[in-house]
């Protein structure tokens, strides 16, 4: 298994319900999780019509990304064979606006 770190942004395999097809997309990883599982966040390039605690990330190029791009609503615990590479990484902002976000979610804040 490969160690991968908080903060990194990664292109993960998102399965559709029939378990055959599937996308890819971009995430953040929050925590390592326990043997192959792995947290994450999802991102997305529809920044229009965001919900309260989703933003924008400020230095989304330095997260590999190639257009603006917001962090979406969600935790996620996938199989890390499902990563098919990292991308780039979240700035030090960047990564403490999404813990405030996380705790706003999870109503710890």
């Amino acid at each position: 298994m490969q160690n991968y770190s908080k903060s990194k942004v990664v292109l993960v395999k998102y399965p559709f319900t029939d378990l055959v097809n599937f996308k890819v997309r971009p995430a953040i990883i929050i925590s390592k999780g326990v043997y192959n599982d792995i947290f994450i966040v999802p991102l997305t390039s529809k920044t229009l019509f965001l919900r309260e605690s989703e933003f924008i990330l400020n230095d989304w190029k330095k997260a590999g990304l190639n257009i603006v791009t917001a962090v979406k609503r969600g935790i996620y615990t996938i199989d890390s064979k499902l990563i098919l590479k990292e991308i780039g990484y979240l700035t030090k902002d960047d990564f403490e606006k999404l813990k405030l976000s996380i705790l706003h979610w999870l109503e710890l804040k």
